[in-house]
């Protein structure tokens, strides 16, 4: 684990695999940081998995501070990466700036954004202003009303083509990491081949250099709602609801207090 991103660039030389998990507050920070996580995502997808909403649209930049201080807190050792939600960014570079600003001193080591080539001029504004950023492409979840639906990227040669050159054009922008989301596996093993950056993966098949996956999906605590390549390593909507059960029968019987 290591806050250094010249750790993760020494890595990817090495062949040795970074692991990231979604973390959302002190509880979620503190089991991953005891776990040896070597990076914690304060994800937008806490709209989804906390707040219940059906995307990430509504996530506001104050609720990104928020949940990126409850993880700072809890933790030392992990690099602490923090979403830049919709809207927050998108405008200008100085937008960009000022809220990744607010993000960094929240307890943030780095910014992740969602785009494309487009936002080159963004990430390498950013770049020069001492704001390391995770440039995120493929499947980009604040596009998901452009997209139709969260779906599968890349499937065409020429949509391939687009994102192979997205993570080329933002390495050279000033990227220090780029994230790739339900892409073909192919695709993925060609662009980390190819960056001199380190990848992190989810829905990308096993070669980026990184893994990233969603707390509440490792834990299984929404089974019938994780995306088809998360992988469950939990049962934990049921281990769960046993144990409140059974509180609830403790106090009903006369069991507890005793």
């Amino acid at each position: 684990m290591s806050k250094n991103l010249a750790v993760w660039e020494k890595a990817k030389r090495e062949g040795r695999r970074m692991t990231v998990l979604t973390a959302y507050d002190f509880c979620s920070a503190t089991l991953a940081e005891q776990a040896g996580l070597d990076c914690l995502l304060v994800g937008d997808s806490l709209g989804m998995v906390i707040a219940g909403d059906a995307d990430t649209l509504r996530v506001s930049l104050e609720q990104m501070e928020y949940h990126t201080s409850l993880v700072a807190k809890a933790t030392t050792k992990p690099l602490i990466m923090a979403d830049l939600p919709f809207g927050s960014f998108e405008e200008s570079p100085e937008q960009a700036f000022a809220s990744s600003a607010r993000l960094l001193k929240a307890g943030a080591d780095i910014v992740k954004l969602e785009g494309g080539a487009i936002m080159a001029e963004t990430i390498a504004f950013l770049s020069k202003r001492a704001i390391p950023v995770c440039a995120h492409i493929g499947l980009t979840p604040q596009h998901v009303r452009q997209f139709g639906g969260f779906k599968r990227q890349g499937k065409t040669q020429e949509a391939a083509q687009i994102i192979f050159d997205d993570a080329i054009t933002l390495q050279a922008a000033g990227a220090r990491i780029v994230l790739m989301e339900a892409v073909p596996s192919d695709l993925a093993t060609q662009i980390t081949k190819r960056l001199e950056i380190p990848t992190i993966g989810i829905g990308a098949g096993p070669n980026t250099d990184a893994q990233v996956l969603v707390f509440h999906d490792v834990l299984g605590l929404y089974p019938n709602k994780a995306p088809g390549f998360a992988k469950q390593y939990l049962n934990g909507a049921s281990l769960i609801t046993t144990a409140l059960t059974q509180y609830a029968t403790d106090i009903r019987e006369g069991h507890f207090p005793t």
